[in-house]
């Protein structure tokens, strides 16, 4: 239900009526910075107060004539507020309205994506802990590598979010800064106390310094925070995708009853949220690079960058949250196949045990390069004739004479492995294990 009506307010904010009630938020905001000011009289105050609104259909009627979507909302209000309305955008420009609602509207959709980036972290987190000690098959280049646990993978996506999370508020902060300066940011026609008053009310910063509009580097930082998040998702995504291909199958997604895989193919149980998740992320990727675009406009603004963010803003957002909301459903409902982990781990005939060799045969004295060559030797026999490794070096002579059946008993130990796993956690997730 949270993630109903979180996805339902990220749509609901979106709103092209939505958008046009925050320039009325931003400039019933400007109106009383005025009226604090005392250029403002109470009585026009409270008129504009009460009777400030707008339907949408009257701005869209005006717009096609006036082909200015502010001209046009603010005729719309004027219409409503009557007499007093020449008080409302006193000394502003567009941008003053436009720029500091952008703020606002991000920085309310950020926050609905830090809610659900947080619920991401505390499903991780229960997985990590979950399956802490849990042997897999660590894997490099896709093939066997040494053992790790299942419990460090899920640590290592939840330290990777953590940053995520970090770089979001970060983000979000650099986000949060309104701009009401006028028409090339030098407030010839306003006072910078208006500015602050209004920025007050709305919960926002007064940009130090702008021209016409915030500047895009603002903008630029947000959306490529959004772009690393939605890589960070894909990653994960690839990593589950992997791990759920037939000839591995470690781990499944939830399939529902009556839930279909293919329409050919009755059998068919495939990846589709971590598949449909990685494509998403290509979007998102791509939006941050038209949000870098816009950081170079002419002089003190053009509008080269109003209608690439018309589009972003809103798709990026909708679709970060939405990834966040389906990996979170895909993580809760994760099938984990201990069964096949360890069936995995033995596919390879015990040849992730070959460094442990290699060491304790360098510790014995042996040069480095005559102990790899044994090694190797015996790694390649067992891959190619499907045979033990820990059964053939108890039957090679010189490893034999150089480490003892106990010694060779403790190197074949897989435990060995994670006996850092706790440690490693705790620089995670501290002692709350």
């Amino acid at each position: 239900m949270i993630e109903r009506y979180t996805r339902k307010e990220m749509g609901d904010l979106w709103t092209l009526e939505n958008r046009f009630r925050v320039w009325l938020e931003v400039e019933l905001a400007i109106c009383e910075a005025w009226h604090l000011l005392g250029v403002i009289p109470s009585q026009d105050m409270a008129s504009i107060r009460s009777k400030a609104d707008f339907d949408l259909d009257r701005i869209l009627e005006i717009e096609e004539q006036t082909k200015h979507d502010v001209i046009a909302f603010l005729t719309a209000v004027e219409e409503k507020v009557g007499p007093s309305s020449r008080y409302i955008h006193l000394g502003c420009t567009s941008s003053d309205i436009v720029d500091t609602s952008n703020a606002l509207l991000l920085y309310r959709a950020g926050t609905l994506i830090s809610r659900t980036l947080e619920m991401v972290l505390q499903t991780l987190r229960s997985l990590a802990l979950r399956h802490k000690g849990r042997l897999v098959m660590g894997r490099t280049h896709g093939i066997h590598a040494e053992p790790t646990s299942f419990g460090l993978k899920m640590t290592g996506f939840y330290a990777e979010f953590c940053r995520h999370e970090q770089r979001w508020r970060a983000a979000l902060e650099n986000i949060r800064f309104g701009k009401i300066s006028g028409a090339v940011g030098t407030y010839a026609h306003l006072q910078p106390e208006v500015e602050e008053e209004a920025c007050a009310i709305l919960g926002l910063e007064p940009d130090p310094v702008s021209t016409q509009i915030i500047q895009r580097d603002r903008y630029a930082q947000y959306f490529t925070s959004l772009a690393i998040m939605a890589g960070g998702i894909e990653r994960l995504c690839v990593e589950l995708r992997h791990l759920q291909r037939t000839e591995v199958l470690e781990v499944e997604e939830g399939f529902s009853r009556g839930q279909k895989g293919s329409s050919a193919m009755p059998h068919k149980k495939n990846p589709i949220s971590a598949e449909n998740l990685t494509g998403l992320a290509r979007l998102v990727r791509s939006n941050s690079v038209a949000a870098m675009e816009n950081m170079a406009l002419w002089h003190e603004r053009d509008i080269s960058h109003s209608s690439v963010e018309r589009v972003i803003m809103p798709d990026s957002t909708i679709l970060v949250h939405y990834m966040l909301s389906r990996l979170n459903s895909l993580l809760a409902n994760l099938r984990i196949n201990e069964a096949n982990m360890d069936k995995n781990l033995n596919l390879s005939m015990g040849l992730y045990f070959s460094q442990r060799i290699l060491l304790a045969l360098i510790e014995k004295g042996m040069q480095r390069q005559k102990a790899y060559e044994l090694v190797q030797n015996e790694a390649m026999y067992c891959w190619e004739n499907s045979v033990s490794f820990p059964a053939r070096i108890r039957e090679n002579e010189q490893i034999t004479s150089a480490l003892s059946s106990g010694e060779l008993d403790e190197l074949f130990d897989s435990g060995y492995y994670l006996k850092h796993e706790d440690l490693i956690m705790k620089r995670v997730f501290g002692h709350e294990q």
